[in-house]
């Protein structure tokens, strides 16, 4: 039991931490407010739970093998990719001191929305749990301990490095800060437009 929550921990870890859509909102939000980074990961972690559920039930299998759920999942998860890159883009000239106030008024529902929206409509998390169901599978590890192991592991970095990156925020100049939402921004429609053209080439 211990090797699957320790083996859990790691796939947790190696899942969490790439830099990807989810990581590039944690980070442009945790310049603003740690509480809405956090919920952004909770949505994210979610969702990821929402699929597990689904392996449980067998229906993930049945998603995977749906060719058009896949196309559709793909086109509107890239285009909440791109929204989301247009909204970060729209407000790069706004400190972190001024942004604040309206962070919070935006709330923690509106974060969770994201997260959880934006990690269910990609068809990569798809695969990365069926990937994690057959790793569990093949090496006989204890299902329950290994996915404790992960949660365990995913909710440390949505916690731990919004936190890092908040409280290093009045250090950020405003040049710098306004680099990084432009950064973000671009990674963020980088991603959105790979995944439309991946799920276009999928149309039939």
């Amino acid at each position: 039991m211990l090797d699957s929550l320790i083996e859990g921990f790691f796939l947790g870890i190696g899942a969490a931490i790439p830099i990807g859509p989810i990581n590039i909102l944690i980070i442009n939000e945790a310049l603003i407010s740690y509480k809405n980074a956090v919920f952004i990961g909770a949505g994210a972690m979610s969702a990821d739970l929402t699929y597990l559920s689904l392996i449980l039930l067998g229906l993930l299998n049945k998603i995977q093998k749906s060719h058009n759920i896949l196309v559709f999942m793909g086109i509107m998860g890239s285009i909440f990719l791109i929204y989301l890159s247009y909204g970060i883009f729209k407000t790069r000239n706004i400190l972190p001191e001024i942004s604040n106030s309206q962070a919070h008024q935006k709330g923690i529902v509106n974060s969770y929305f994201k997260g959880y929206s934006l990690t269910l409509l990609n068809p990569y998390t798809i695969g990365f749990w069926l990937s994690v169901t057959t790793y569990v599978a093949t090496n006989g590890l204890n299902p329950i301990f290994t996915v404790l192991g992960l949660i365990f592991a995913i909710t440390l970095w949505i916690t731990i490095m919004p936190f890092a990156v908040h409280k290093s925020k009045n250090i950020i100049a405003a040049k710098a800060f306004k680099l990084i939402n432009i950064i973000s921004s671009l990674v963020l429609l980088f991603f959105g437009v790979s995944m439309l053209i991946a799920s276009i080439s999928l149309i039939k």
